[in-house]
């Protein structure tokens, strides 16, 4: 009769493991869950923040695409602009002239210190399509 007993609490005992284990692991997946969940809602609370201090600095978070009616939104880069002007083998006082701007004004676009009007990047785009034979001829106009 001890032996009988000692079978079934063994048995009992394997079944009830197997049952604990069965529940644990569903509990294990629904653990994971819940933490990648909580991570993309971190990350989407981090996006919302840097939106909103972008929005309080006055900057806009997404451009506004202009009509074609507007032409080709040109951008500037001073980097550009400086192999712009060395590439086409031109003095600052040159583009300066190109561009109807003094020779200050170049040095502080390439530096960037500060950013052409809407006006002035035109005539940039002018210029970087004249290439280097076109900006000599035409400062040997003016």
């Amino acid at each position: 009769m001890a032996n009988f007993a000692s079978q079934l609490k063994a048995e009992i005992s394997r079944i009830a493991r197997k049952e604990i284990r069965a529940e644990t692991q569903a509990l294990k997946k629904a653990s994971a869950q819940y933490r990648a969940d909580i991570a993309a809602l971190k990350r989407r609370i981090a996006e919302q923040d840097r939106l909103i201090a972008r929005l309080r600095k006055g900057k806009p978070a997404v451009e506004t695409r202009k009509s074609p009616e507007e032409g080709p939104q040109l951008r500037f880069r001073a980097d550009g602009f400086a192999t712009l002007r060395k590439k086409q083998g031109l003095s600052a006082a040159d583009m300066g002239k190109l561009l109807g701007v003094s020779l200050q004004t170049v040095y502080h676009w390439e530096r960037g210190q500060s950013k052409p009007r809407a006006s002035q990047m035109q005539r940039i785009a002018e210029v970087r399509k004249l290439g280097k034979r076109g900006a000599a001829a035409r400062l040997a106009e003016g």
